[in-house]
């Protein structure tokens, strides 16, 4: 397992050093401080996983992360000190597959790092999902509404594989939450949101006002069952 820290605070890569010393010794880690250095990093060592900060000295993480997809597809886990969802929207446009936002948890670091590369193996024995016009392959990542083919994130397949899953019922922050990142954290209804506008984005007429995914105010979502 080799992770590499693109970021330009020292403090914080010492803090992520630090942590999977602790937790995840076996991890190798590489960092720069550089964005352009990262690209070639993830090209010559080819990490496992990439911790990517937003905010770097010489260009921006969201050109380091468009250079990156480029070429692999690495999973990519931002952060940012920005609280602006665009922000984050846009992280994830450009092919991000998590994020977390500065000041963070170190073991909330560590589980989406987990999550991420255990997503990489845990849908290759799932079956295709069918509800409605909506069709997904987990295995495959390939999600289809009526035979227009859209494309997911990691995070956005386990949520959709998720709701699939239990279509017709209210699925809980908490539960989504653990589904998706092995564990509920104080912020993870404010990430699952994002993830909520992104889909609906990807896959309702009328994203403002949903007819596929609803929302249970303070309680968590639904991927509505289609009619008999």
């Amino acid at each position: 397992m080799k992770v590499l820290i693109i970021e330009n605070d020292h403090g914080i890569i010492e803090a992520v050093e630090l942590t999977f010393q602790i937790r995840w010794p076996e991890v190798k880690l590489i960092s720069t401080n550089l964005g352009e250095k990262g690209v070639e990093l993830v090209e010559r060592e080819k990490p496992d996983v990439v911790i990517l900060d937003l905010g770097l000295d010489d260009i921006s993480g969201f050109e380091v992360l468009k250079q990156i997809r480029l070429f692999s597809a690495v999973p990519v886990l931002i952060l940012t000190v920005k609280t602006d969802e665009s922000d984050i929207i846009r992280g994830l446009e450009w092919g991000a597959d998590d994020y977390v936002v500065k000041p963070f948890r170190q073991m909330e670091l560590l589980s989406r790092i987990k999550a991420l590369t255990r997503r990489r193996g845990a849908f290759l024995t799932e079956t295709p999902l069918t509800c409605g016009h909506l069709q997904l392959d987990p295995s495959t990542g390939q999600l289809f509404y009526d035979e227009k083919e859209i494309n997911l994130t990691p995070t956005e397949r386990a949520i959709l594989t998720y709701l699939m899953k239990n279509s017709g019922q209210v699925v809980t922050h908490h539960n989504l939450a653990e589904s998706v990142w092995g564990d509920d954290y104080p912020d993870a209804a404010n990430s699952l949101k994002v993830y909520i506008r992104r889909l609906r984005e990807k896959i309702e007429a009328d994203p403002g006002h949903p007819e596929i995914i609803l929302t249970k105010t303070g309680v968590g979502y639904m991927l509505a069952r289609p009619p008999v």
